[in-house]
């Protein structure tokens, strides 16, 4: 009976899904010690098997803080064996932020390894959206303004979600030192 805290195999049966990543958890001594939350888990992470675990680090880094705004494609393999019987487990098929087709031998049984591809996530850029976020950013005075900044942002993916965030960073540093200067 598969675990009803995290998302497993079975949610995937009707095909792959890309997920936002949200935030993670280590919590070093367990079977599955990373536990990845994304936007509309319903409480059920993704908990990635050793050997996605792996291929996560090797494609991302070890700084799991990074990861927080990026995502992934996760689909459904049949063929993933638990105690020597094909159960079925999930896997990555595609990630953002790399720059191309990752390869790497991973670990399929004791004693045997077999290559595992990770392609990177393309996502279609939206201007007009990348635009109304950056223009919203930039003129982010107040908490109003910062929220309707923040929910434009929110939308976007990819490349135009980290020219905001790098917007973002500037204009809260901008406004922070002009505080800063104001009650001098």
């Amino acid at each position: 009976m598969p675990k009803s805290d995290q998302k497993n195999s079975d949610d995937l049966i009707a095909g792959p899904i890309t997920i936002t990543i949200t935030r993670v958890e280590i919590k070093g001594g367990q079977e599955q010690p990373v536990a990845i939350f994304h936007e509309g888990d319903d409480g059920k992470p993704y908990k990635p098997c050793k050997s996605m675990c792996r291929a996560l680090v090797m494609c991302w880094g070890p700084d799991a803080n990074k990861y927080v705004g990026r995502s992934m494609t996760l689909y459904r393999d049949p063929d993933v064996k638990w105690g020597g019987m094909a159960v079925g487990g999930i896997r990555i098929s595609h990630l953002s932020h790399i720059t191309g087709e990752k390869t790497m031998m991973l670990t399929a049984t004791k004693g045997s390894r077999k290559p595992h591809k990770i392609s990177p996530i393309v996502f279609e850029t939206d201007p007009a959206a990348l635009q109304a976020a950056l223009s919203a950013i930039s003129t982010m005075t107040d908490k109003a303004s910062r929220d309707a900044a923040k929910a434009l942002a929110g939308q976007l993916r990819g490349s135009d979600a980290d020219q905001a965030k790098d917007a973002w960073g500037k204009r809260v540093a901008e406004l922070q030192k002009g505080s800063d200067s104001t009650a001098a």
